[in-house]
């Protein structure tokens, strides 16, 4: 059981260590880091974890520590450049923007579809006629009025009211529509 507990740094020998060689330390290996304080840090809390673990570096008889600390802290951010450079780069929300459905997915559409369908079918006859000629056909109202075999005033009347029983029919849809509305919200209900 004595065996072991030499195997490790005094508790007091490394406070002492920090003590007097931390913030050189931290300084030290913040420059190696390009100014990333959590990197540095943590460098630093490696490098006492090593001269904890390595009790014969502080007994060799050394005039000061620094240089040992200094070596020790400098291959450890070494090694962590070298690992950052093996692993895939870190991602930001920018990057998910990347994975994004592509331009030429047309799911939205198709639901939208769909929900236009199922609302249109809602609809009385006669407005649904009215809206087929003035928005699925691009028929002027007078072009509409006189396929439907009505005044022109009856086609706006009825246009009015089916595009506001639409908007009834649809909330996701239309001016303030928002990601929170419509075919998505529907949905995860």
């Amino acid at each position: 059981m004595t065996s072991t507990l030499r195997l490790r740094t005094d508790a007091h020998a490394l406070a002492r260590l920090h003590s007097e060689h931390g913030k050189a330390l931290y300084g030290f290996l913040l420059g190696l880091t390009s100014g990333d304080r959590h990197r540095a840090e943590d460098l630093v809390q490696e490098t006492l974890f090593r001269a904890w673990k390595h009790p014969e570096a502080l007994e060799s008889g050394h005039g000061s520590m620094r240089p040992w600390l200094y070596t020790v802290g400098r291959r450890l951010a070494i090694d962590a450049r070298r690992a950052r450079r093996v692993r895939p780069a870190e991602v930001g929300p920018d990057a998910l923007d990347a994975h994004a459905p592509a331009a030429d997915d047309r799911t939205e559409q198709a639901v939208a579809v769909l929900d236009v369908r199922d609302a249109l079918r809602s609809l009385s006859p006669e407005h649904r006629a009215v809206l087929v000629q003035i928005y699925f056909r691009g028929s002027s109202v007078c072009e509409a009025a006189q396929a439907l075999g009505v005044p022109v005033g009856t086609v706006k009347s009825r246009t009015y009211y089916a595009l506001r029983a639409l908007r009834e029919a649809m909330p996701g849809y239309g001016p303030g529509a928002g990601p929170d509305s419509g075919p998505a919200r529907r949905a995860a209900a």
